[in-house]
């Protein structure tokens, strides 16, 4: 990626590609550039089928603290359709990073606050601190969570949704993992080292069947049963038939590791 974006940051690491929120002056909030340039990120991390795993984390004490207050006072003065326009480029945002196809992981300290705890709705796997702070706090600002809650919604139930949209309560990392919100929370100082393990774990997947098991969850979820006993077995017979299926289950029986693992990481 040859963007020189301001508020965004890249380090790819072999298959891994880890994307960094960089305005820790303002606990990385949203503003319109930041949305604009992670979306254009997640974009271009969607297209690039080197990336096996997509890292998402905020430089400094804190993951995102949602949206930056001079923007929010700006849009207090927005018409009604420069306010919907706004409201379509922060959904656009976090579409993008659900449309990633490789598993991705955020990674959260200090605080992930109303469109922060927006975009780690958005993550596959969210691994936070225990002690890290969340809430879907607009309507402390008289606002709602209207743009996040379709995404907060495939992770949280609407039973813990009504709760903690409606009182703008934060809460920490552990009852993040018990509604949902986050996959894990683990104590500071274990945090990288559960997220580099993960990461890992990813990376020992072969990148096609990875990609394809992600994607079964939103085939299979809300259909019939009948019409998906049928979808997932021609779906198996599809995938049984790659190359990589083929090299996998002749690793397993030889005792190695598979081909594409002999890049490493």
């Amino acid at each position: 990626m040859k963007h020189d974006f301001e508020t965004v940051d890249f380090r790819r690491e072999g298959k891994r590609l880890e994307v960094r929120l960089r305005r820790p002056e303002v606990r990385n909030a949203f503003d319109a550039r930041m949305i604009a340039e992670l979306t254009m990120a997640f974009h271009e991390a969607a297209g690039d089928q080197d990336v096996c795993c997509v890292v998402v984390r905020g430089e400094g004490r804190v993951f995102c603290s949602g949206a930056d207050v001079g923007w929010m006072r700006a849009a207090a003065d927005y018409s009604a359709e420069e306010n919907q326009a706004d409201a379509r480029r922060l959904s656009g945002l976090f579409q993008a990073f659900i449309a990633i196809p490789c598993p991705t992981i955020a990674v959260i300290q200090g605080a992930a606050l109303g469109g922060g705890s927006g975009l780690v709705a958005c993550a596959d796997i969210a691994i936070a601190e225990t002690e890290a702070k969340f809430g879907f706090t607009e309507v402390r600002l008289g606002i709602i969570p209207a743009a996040i809650s379709p995404f907060v919604l495939r992770k949280v139930s609407p039973a813990h949704a009504r709760r903690y949209f409606a009182t703008g309560e934060v809460f920490d990392g552990r009852r993040a993992a018990e509604i949902d919100l986050v996959s894990e929370a683990v104590a500071a100082g274990a945090l990288d080292q559960r997220v580099q393990e993960v990461v890992e774990e990813i990376l020992a997947a072969g990148p096609v069947a990875a990609r394809e098991a992600k994607r079964l969850v939103d085939k299979v979820v809300g259909q019939p049963m009948a019409e998906v006993t049928e979808m997932t077995a021609g779906l198996i017979a599809q995938i049984r038939s790659t190359d990589e299926a083929r090299e996998g289950l002749s690793a397993f029986l030889e005792q190695r590791p598979p081909a594409w693992r002999e890049g490493g990481p």
